[in-house]
């Protein structure tokens, strides 16, 4: 029975690889209403001016302008190691990552693989479908095709909190810094995530700031700071892309119960 439970888990940890590579072709429709036939791209239409304080939509990974470095594949630079304490160091060495082709599927201890444990902020980002930005008086809702995960991104003039109960994807806290850009301050994680695909670790002192700019009405510019008194000897940066899907709806992605069956989980 052990046997089979694990032979069943790599099995759907396997075909979760295999979607990755299989959403990320082109010419494949990734969804109901989503997707474009096979064939050379249409040429680009200039795009209008962003809205003003509006971030609306289906947002998609797409590509950075050229020369740009972005985060892409497993971690947030990749060539470039995450700047770890030696605590950190010591942290990583005990993460076995598949996704970074370090390990098989039968040797990983990635949670997210095992243990069908939420990706947290920022490796949420890294999982390839879209997410959706959803705007109230109140808060800024983010939610992610992702096994649904929502954030709610307070811009009602709250504080960061100080002592902020440990979640998955924290606690945010956001505001206009003018009416293109939405920068968002999140805080009060579990330990119990990577900080991306590859296996960097945090702990509960981790501190991540976004800034989404919407560069004009098709694309979004976001800036990532992980911080870390832990677990980072200095603020890791990077940058990502989204391009505006405005004829999508997002569809149902569903971690598998059968991480549930991990022995140990």
């Amino acid at each position: 029975m052990r046997q089979d439970l694990i032979r069943g888990t790599v099995a759907t940890a396997a075909t979760l690889a295999l979607a990755w590579g299989y959403l990320a072709q082109p010419h494949v429709v990734a969804a109901q209403g989503r997707g474009r036939a096979a064939g050379p791209a249409p040429a680009a239409k200039p795009s209008a001016p962003a809205p003003v304080r509006d971030l609306t939509g289906v947002w998609m990974k797409g590509r950075a302008p050229q020369g740009v470095p972005t985060f892409d594949g497993s971690t947030w630079t990749p060539g470039i190691q995450p700047p770890l304490t030696p605590l950190g160091l010591a942290e990583k060495a005990k993460n076995k990552p598949n996704n970074s082709g370090e390990f098989q599927l039968h040797e990983t201890n990635d949670p997210v693989l095992t243990k069908c444990y939420p990706p947290g902020v920022p490796r949420v980002y890294f999982h390839p479908y879209p997410f959706e930005f959803i705007q109230t008086a109140k808060a800024v809702l983010q939610v992610f095709e992702y096994d649904h995960f929502m954030r709610r991104m307070w811009t009602d003039g709250r504080p960061i909190p100080t002592d902020p109960d440990p979640l998955w994807m924290g606690t945010s806290v956001g505001r206009w810094l003018n009416d293109a850009t939405l920068e968002v301050v999140t805080v009060g994680f579990n330990e119990k995530t990577w900080i991306d695909r590859a296996g960097a670790p945090h702990s509960d002192q981790l501190k991540v700031t976004e800034r989404f700019r919407r560069v004009n009405f098709d694309q979004l510019e976001v800036d990532v700071t992980m911080e870390d008194s832990k677990m980072l000897a200095k603020p890791w940066t990077a940058k990502g892309y989204f391009d505006l899907r405005p004829g999508w709806e997002l569809g149902e992605i569903s971690c598998s119960g059968d991480y549930l069956e991990w022995p140990g989980a």
